[in-house]
Protein backbone atom coordinates (compact mmCIF):
# COMPACT_ATOMS: atom_id res chain seq x y z
CA UNK A 1 0.00 0.00 0.00
CA UNK A 2 1.13 3.37 -0.62
CA UNK A 3 2.12 3.91 2.99
CA UNK A 4 4.34 0.94 3.06
CA UNK A 5 8.07 2.45 2.11
CA UNK A 6 10.30 0.62 3.55
CA UNK A 7 12.92 0.41 3.78
CA UNK A 8 12.15 4.25 3.69
CA UNK A 9 11.33 5.40 7.19
CA UNK A 10 8.53 8.10 7.84
CA UNK A 11 8.82 10.31 11.09
CA UNK A 12 5.73 11.82 11.98
CA UNK A 13 6.45 13.46 15.17
CA UNK A 14 6.39 17.16 15.15
CA UNK A 15 10.00 18.01 15.33
CA UNK A 16 10.08 21.90 13.65
CA UNK A 17 14.09 22.83 12.55
CA UNK A 18 15.21 25.49 10.07
CA UNK A 19 15.21 24.17 6.43
CA UNK A 20 18.71 22.68 5.79
CA UNK A 21 19.50 22.88 1.62
CA UNK A 22 18.24 19.54 0.93
CA UNK A 23 15.13 19.85 2.70
CA UNK A 24 12.29 19.14 0.78
CA UNK A 25 9.83 22.07 -0.20
CA UNK A 26 6.20 21.10 -0.61
CA UNK A 27 4.04 23.73 -2.05
CA UNK A 28 0.44 22.78 -3.98
CA UNK A 29 -2.61 24.76 -5.65
CA UNK A 30 -5.73 23.74 -7.18
CA UNK A 31 -5.31 20.11 -7.34
CA UNK A 32 -1.79 20.60 -8.37
CA UNK A 33 2.06 19.93 -6.92
CA UNK A 34 5.27 21.56 -7.68
CA UNK A 35 7.51 18.58 -8.58
CA UNK A 36 9.29 17.21 -11.24
CA UNK A 37 8.81 13.68 -12.68
CA UNK A 38 11.55 11.90 -14.80
CA UNK A 39 11.94 8.48 -16.45
CA UNK A 40 9.87 5.32 -17.01
CA UNK A 41 7.75 4.16 -14.52
CA UNK A 42 7.84 0.72 -15.75
CA UNK A 43 11.77 0.82 -15.31
CA UNK A 44 11.56 2.78 -11.93
CA UNK A 45 9.15 0.12 -10.54
CA UNK A 46 11.16 -2.86 -11.37
CA UNK A 47 14.05 -1.06 -9.46
CA UNK A 48 12.01 -0.95 -6.41
CA UNK A 49 10.52 -4.31 -6.34
CA UNK A 50 14.78 -5.53 -6.74
CA UNK A 51 15.87 -3.45 -3.89
CA UNK A 52 14.17 0.15 -3.55
CA UNK A 53 14.53 3.28 -5.45
CA UNK A 54 17.58 3.67 -7.47
CA UNK A 55 21.27 4.37 -6.01
CA UNK A 56 23.03 7.90 -5.84
CA UNK A 57 25.29 6.41 -8.91
CA UNK A 58 22.19 5.69 -10.68
CA UNK A 59 20.26 9.07 -10.51
CA UNK A 60 23.78 10.54 -11.10
CA UNK A 61 24.19 8.37 -14.27
CA UNK A 62 20.91 9.94 -15.73
CA UNK A 63 22.85 13.59 -16.39
CA UNK A 64 22.33 14.91 -13.00
CA UNK A 65 18.76 15.03 -13.46
CA UNK A 66 16.37 13.58 -10.27
CA UNK A 67 14.48 9.72 -11.02
CA UNK A 68 11.34 9.57 -10.89
CA UNK A 69 8.79 11.97 -8.88
CA UNK A 70 11.09 14.56 -6.72
CA UNK A 71 10.27 17.86 -5.26
CA UNK A 72 12.47 21.17 -5.00
CA UNK A 73 14.79 21.76 -2.07
CA UNK A 74 15.75 24.67 -0.33
CA UNK A 75 19.04 24.82 -2.39
CA UNK A 76 16.61 25.23 -5.26
CA UNK A 77 15.60 28.49 -4.38
CA UNK A 78 16.31 32.26 -5.89
CA UNK A 79 16.34 35.18 -4.16
CA UNK A 80 13.74 35.04 -1.93
CA UNK A 81 14.92 31.76 -0.01
CA UNK A 82 15.62 33.46 3.47
CA UNK A 83 12.08 34.47 3.33
CA UNK A 84 10.83 31.24 2.13
CA UNK A 85 12.76 29.34 5.24
CA UNK A 86 11.26 31.43 7.77
CA UNK A 87 7.68 31.07 6.74
CA UNK A 88 7.60 27.40 5.78
CA UNK A 89 6.06 25.38 8.07
CA UNK A 90 7.52 21.72 9.14
CA UNK A 91 5.74 18.82 8.06
CA UNK A 92 7.38 15.44 8.40
CA UNK A 93 10.88 13.69 7.99
CA UNK A 94 11.55 10.63 5.84
CA UNK A 95 15.21 9.04 6.74
CA UNK A 96 16.99 12.29 6.93
CA UNK A 97 14.84 14.33 4.81
CA UNK A 98 12.84 16.63 6.03
CA UNK A 99 9.64 17.77 4.36
CA UNK A 100 8.14 21.46 4.43
CA UNK A 101 5.10 23.32 3.24
CA UNK A 102 5.26 26.48 1.88
CA UNK A 103 2.03 28.37 1.20
CA UNK A 104 3.15 30.92 -0.80
CA UNK A 105 4.71 29.90 -4.59
CA UNK A 106 8.36 29.75 -4.12
CA UNK A 107 10.67 31.42 -6.81
CA UNK A 108 13.44 29.14 -8.06
CA UNK A 109 16.60 29.66 -9.51
CA UNK A 110 16.50 29.34 -13.37
CA UNK A 111 17.77 25.76 -13.65
CA UNK A 112 15.45 24.65 -10.75
CA UNK A 113 12.22 26.89 -13.03
CA UNK A 114 13.16 24.55 -15.92
CA UNK A 115 13.22 21.39 -13.94
CA UNK A 116 9.88 22.09 -11.40
CA UNK A 117 6.59 22.36 -12.88
CA UNK A 118 3.09 22.15 -11.63
CA UNK A 119 1.63 18.73 -12.04
CA UNK A 120 -1.81 16.77 -11.14
CA UNK A 121 -1.88 15.47 -7.63
CA UNK A 122 -3.36 12.58 -9.03
CA UNK A 123 0.05 11.04 -9.77
CA UNK A 124 0.45 10.26 -6.41
CA UNK A 125 -1.48 7.13 -7.18
CA UNK A 126 1.26 5.93 -9.55
CA UNK A 127 4.42 7.48 -9.04
CA UNK A 128 7.52 6.15 -8.36
CA UNK A 129 9.89 5.96 -6.29
CA UNK A 130 6.57 4.92 -3.78
CA UNK A 131 7.88 6.59 -0.69
CA UNK A 132 7.74 10.50 -2.54
CA UNK A 133 4.18 10.04 -3.55
CA UNK A 134 3.44 8.94 -0.22
CA UNK A 135 5.30 12.05 0.97
CA UNK A 136 2.96 13.89 -2.00
CA UNK A 137 -0.43 13.35 -0.42
CA UNK A 138 0.43 13.17 2.87
CA UNK A 139 1.73 16.68 2.59
CA UNK A 140 -1.41 17.68 0.76
CA UNK A 141 -3.59 15.90 4.10
CA UNK A 142 -1.92 18.77 6.00
CA UNK A 143 -1.95 21.59 3.72
CA UNK A 144 -5.72 20.78 3.12
CA UNK A 145 -5.38 21.22 7.01
CA UNK A 146 -3.96 24.34 7.30
CA UNK A 147 -6.56 25.69 4.87
CA UNK A 148 -9.53 24.82 6.74
CA UNK A 149 -8.22 25.69 10.37
CA UNK A 150 -7.27 29.35 10.15
CA UNK A 151 -9.94 30.87 12.39
CA UNK A 152 -10.89 29.57 15.80
CA UNK A 153 -14.80 27.93 15.18
CA UNK A 154 -15.49 29.04 18.71
CA UNK A 155 -14.57 32.87 18.97
CA UNK A 156 -13.59 33.39 15.45
CA UNK A 157 -9.62 34.58 16.30
CA UNK A 158 -6.84 33.81 14.05
CA UNK A 159 -5.19 30.43 15.09
CA UNK A 160 -1.68 30.43 15.65
CA UNK A 161 0.96 26.74 15.59
CA UNK A 162 1.71 25.58 18.96
CA UNK A 163 5.42 25.52 19.47
CA UNK A 164 6.14 21.86 20.78
CA UNK A 165 3.18 19.55 19.15
CA UNK A 166 1.16 19.66 15.36
CA UNK A 167 -1.76 21.42 17.14
CA UNK A 168 -3.09 24.98 16.49
CA UNK A 169 -4.50 26.78 19.04
CA UNK A 170 -7.00 30.05 20.13
CA UNK A 171 -4.46 33.04 21.57
CA UNK A 172 -7.74 34.32 22.78
CA UNK A 173 -10.30 31.42 23.86
CA UNK A 174 -7.42 28.44 24.02
CA UNK A 175 -9.94 26.77 21.55
CA UNK A 176 -7.25 23.61 20.25
CA UNK A 177 -7.40 22.28 16.90
CA UNK A 178 -5.62 18.67 15.95
CA UNK A 179 -5.13 17.47 12.41
CA UNK A 180 -8.82 15.88 11.11
CA UNK A 181 -8.67 11.96 10.57
CA UNK A 182 -12.15 10.71 9.96
CA UNK A 183 -12.61 6.91 10.56
CA UNK A 184 -14.00 4.78 8.14
CA UNK A 185 -14.20 0.77 7.21
CA UNK A 186 -13.41 -1.26 4.19
CA UNK A 187 -15.59 -4.40 4.12
CA UNK A 188 -14.94 -7.61 1.81
CA UNK A 189 -18.34 -9.18 1.99
CA UNK A 190 -17.81 -13.30 1.23
CA UNK A 191 -20.44 -16.32 0.60
CA UNK A 192 -17.62 -19.27 -0.33
CA UNK A 193 -15.90 -18.42 -2.99
CA UNK A 194 -17.57 -15.40 -3.70
CA UNK A 195 -16.88 -12.45 -3.20
CA UNK A 196 -19.21 -9.20 -3.56
CA UNK A 197 -17.85 -6.10 -5.55
CA UNK A 198 -18.60 -2.88 -6.60
CA UNK A 199 -18.65 0.13 -8.46
CA UNK A 200 -19.00 3.89 -7.02
CA UNK A 201 -21.94 6.11 -8.71
CA UNK A 202 -20.72 9.07 -10.40
CA UNK A 203 -16.78 8.96 -9.48
CA UNK A 204 -13.96 8.91 -11.94
CA UNK A 205 -12.70 5.68 -10.68
CA UNK A 206 -14.40 2.66 -12.63
CA UNK A 207 -12.95 -0.32 -11.30
CA UNK A 208 -14.28 -2.45 -8.95
CA UNK A 209 -13.90 -1.76 -5.34
CA UNK A 210 -15.70 -3.05 -1.63
CA UNK A 211 -18.53 -1.77 0.75
CA UNK A 212 -16.63 1.90 2.51
CA UNK A 213 -18.49 4.21 4.49
CA UNK A 214 -17.77 6.08 7.29
CA UNK A 215 -18.17 5.27 11.13
CA UNK A 216 -20.90 7.76 12.54
CA UNK A 217 -21.10 9.21 16.15
CA UNK A 218 -21.53 6.73 19.15
CA UNK A 219 -20.92 3.81 16.50
CA UNK A 220 -18.32 0.86 16.78
CA UNK A 221 -16.35 0.19 13.60
CA UNK A 222 -18.38 -3.31 13.67
CA UNK A 223 -21.69 -1.60 13.84
CA UNK A 224 -20.22 0.36 10.76
CA UNK A 225 -19.29 -2.34 9.06
CA UNK A 226 -23.37 -3.85 9.57
CA UNK A 227 -25.10 -0.98 8.46
CA UNK A 228 -23.07 -0.10 5.89
CA UNK A 229 -23.19 -3.43 4.19
CA UNK A 230 -27.27 -2.90 4.98
CA UNK A 231 -27.62 0.54 3.54
CA UNK A 232 -25.34 0.17 0.40
CA UNK A 233 -26.30 -3.83 -0.52
CA UNK A 234 -29.30 -4.90 1.73
CA UNK A 235 -27.40 -7.74 3.07
CA UNK A 236 -26.77 -8.95 6.68
CA UNK A 237 -23.35 -10.28 7.43
CA UNK A 238 -21.53 -12.21 10.20
CA UNK A 239 -18.00 -13.48 11.78
CA UNK A 240 -16.58 -9.82 11.20
CA UNK A 241 -13.16 -10.15 11.08
CA UNK A 242 -10.47 -7.24 10.92
CA UNK A 243 -7.46 -7.48 8.53
CA UNK A 244 -5.58 -4.41 8.80
CA UNK A 245 -5.79 -0.42 8.54
CA UNK A 246 -4.23 2.36 5.94
CA UNK A 247 -3.98 6.00 6.93
CA UNK A 248 -5.94 7.15 3.50
CA UNK A 249 -4.69 10.67 2.65
CA UNK A 250 -6.69 11.34 -0.44
CA UNK A 251 -10.05 11.76 1.72
CA UNK A 252 -8.23 12.45 4.95
CA UNK A 253 -9.35 8.81 6.54
CA UNK A 254 -7.96 6.12 8.49
CA UNK A 255 -9.03 2.67 6.71
CA UNK A 256 -10.06 -0.29 8.70
CA UNK A 257 -10.58 -3.41 7.05
CA UNK A 258 -12.22 -6.28 7.42
CA UNK A 259 -13.37 -9.50 6.03
CA UNK A 260 -16.96 -10.97 6.54
CA UNK A 261 -19.76 -13.00 5.66
CA UNK A 262 -22.60 -13.65 3.90
CA UNK A 263 -25.64 -13.95 6.66
CA UNK A 264 -28.82 -15.25 4.66
CA UNK A 265 -30.19 -14.34 1.76
CA UNK A 266 -27.59 -13.35 -1.37
CA UNK A 267 -30.33 -11.31 -2.85
CA UNK A 268 -28.79 -7.72 -3.78
CA UNK A 269 -30.68 -4.39 -2.95
CA UNK A 270 -28.59 -1.79 -4.30
CA UNK A 271 -28.22 1.70 -2.95
CA UNK A 272 -28.33 3.48 -6.64
CA UNK A 273 -27.33 7.07 -4.84
CA UNK A 274 -23.89 5.43 -3.63
CA UNK A 275 -23.06 2.26 -5.93
CA UNK A 276 -23.75 1.96 -9.98
CA UNK A 277 -22.84 -1.66 -9.93
CA UNK A 278 -22.82 -4.99 -6.76
CA UNK A 279 -22.22 -8.23 -7.60
CA UNK A 280 -21.17 -11.40 -6.51
CA UNK A 281 -18.01 -12.77 -8.18
CA UNK A 282 -16.24 -16.39 -8.22
CA UNK A 283 -12.78 -16.66 -7.16
CA UNK A 284 -11.68 -17.39 -10.57
CA UNK A 285 -13.33 -14.86 -12.03
CA UNK A 286 -12.16 -11.67 -10.14
CA UNK A 287 -9.93 -9.41 -12.49
CA UNK A 288 -6.61 -8.94 -11.20
CA UNK A 289 -6.44 -5.59 -8.89
CA UNK A 290 -3.28 -3.78 -8.05
CA UNK A 291 -2.41 -4.12 -4.15
CA UNK A 292 -0.02 -1.36 -4.23
CA UNK A 293 -1.79 1.48 -3.52
CA UNK A 294 -4.72 0.79 -1.44
CA UNK A 295 -6.12 -0.90 1.22
CA UNK A 296 -9.63 -1.91 -1.21
CA UNK A 297 -6.76 -3.31 -3.60
CA UNK A 298 -4.60 -5.63 -1.08
CA UNK A 299 -7.94 -7.29 -0.13
CA UNK A 300 -9.45 -8.09 -3.58
CA UNK A 301 -6.43 -9.17 -4.05
CA UNK A 302 -5.73 -11.22 -0.87
CA UNK A 303 -9.22 -13.02 -1.48
CA UNK A 304 -8.37 -13.83 -5.24
CA UNK A 305 -5.48 -15.39 -3.97
CA UNK A 306 -6.91 -17.81 -1.76
CA UNK A 307 -5.99 -16.48 1.66
CA UNK A 308 -9.61 -15.77 2.86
Amino acid sequence: MIQDIYPHIYHNEYRPAAPQPDSFLLYYDEGCVLASVQGDKTVSRDLRIKGGPPTKEEVAARDGMPYGLTYPRFRHLGANAAAMAENAIYLFTIDDAAYFLTLDRPKLNPSAAEQFSMVSTGIFREAEPQYQAFAGITGQQLKNWYDSSRYCGRCGSELRHAERERMLQCPVCSHTVYPKISPAVIVAVTDENRLLLTKYSGRDYKRYALIAGFTEIGETVEETVRREVMEEVGLKVKNIRYYKSQPWSFSETLLMGFFCDLDGSDEIRLDTEELSVGVWMEREEIPEHSARISLTGEMIERFRAGFE
